[in-house]
């Protein structure tokens, strides 16, 4: 590893720690030469997903418009910034075990739509009410009763 200071090569380790629920190594360096200290991360190099849209159009999966997506239906919740992340490595992790490089759109929503109630019903219903394009408030009711059904399936079963 280069030093950022000097670019010299003779650089050691002072530390190393798991970040990002262990899928990254967090490294604190020190330059040999000129004492310089700095941060380096290490994680997994990943294939890029492409999003195979409804229309047939591909483009590269974007974490930061599913997060600003998910920031938006949980405005005015009590749903953290750490709480959305988890969400989204879930999501990716999942992604990623199929071992597929080409996802369809639908597929995204619907891994995040079966995490999301978990945080927050209001987040839900606004991530559903975007991603099935409801278009009448029968369609809110339907997803509202869904919600009922599954509250009161988990209290029987618990």
């Amino acid at each position: 590893m280069k030093c950022g200071q000097c670019s010299s090569d003779d650089t050691k380790v002072i530390e190393s720690r798991d970040v990002d629920a262990g899928q990254a190594v967090r490294r604190r360096r020190a330059c040999v030469v000129c004492e310089y200290r700095f941060t380096t991360y290490e994680r997994v190099e990943r294939p890029q997903l492409i999003v195979v849209k409804n229309d047939g159009t591909r483009q590269l999966y974007n974490r930061s418009k599913l997060l600003a997506g998910l920031y938006r239906a949980c405005e005015k919740t009590p749903v953290t910034s750490v709480q959305l992340d988890h969400l989204v490595n879930s999501v990716e992790q999942q992604l990623y075990n199929c071992a597929e490089t080409e996802v369809p759109s639908g597929k995204i929503g619907e891994l995040v739509m079966e995490r999301l109630p978990e945080l927050s019903e209001v987040a839900y219903v606004r991530f559903a009410s975007v991603y099935r394009r409801f278009k009448d408030i029968a369609s809110f009711e339907r997803e509202l009763s869904q919600i009922r059904e599954r509250k009161t399936t988990d209290t029987v079963t618990a």
